[in-house]
């Protein structure tokens, strides 16, 4: 029975694990990777997903539990900068540039 149940469980979140949204991508600034331990969260309607660390690429990958507008917010080098994204069902892609314009960090999609 308890072998059953824990099959059932895993079946459970294997599905809904499959049926989430992703974004990913990867982050630059001045032309290069960001490098690792870049934060990046994303908010979608009223819902805030904890944020994920880039990788030593700049590479990150949220996965999100619905579709539509979502923001993604990167924290780097203790400043934000935020970009309106879409999420899907299938995975999308947002590659991003960091940027500073009069000091402010700015990002836009490449």
């Amino acid at each position: 029975m308890k072998k059953l149940f824990a099959i059932a469980t895993f079946c459970a979140a294997a599905t809904t694990l499959a049926s989430a949204g992703e974004v990913l991508g990867k982050i630059t600034a001045n032309g290069a990777p960001v490098g690792e331990g870049t934060e990046v969260s994303a908010k979608c309607g009223g819902k805030s997903y904890p944020a994920v660390k880039t990788d030593k690429s700049g590479s990150y990958h949220l996965v999100i539990a619905e579709t539509g507008k979502c923001t993604l917010t990167v924290n780097y080098k203790g400043q934000s900068a935020t970009l309106d994204v879409a999420s899907y069902d299938d995975a999308a892609q947002a590659d991003l540039v960091l940027e500073s314009k009069d000091g402010k960090l700015t990002a836009r999609r490449k």
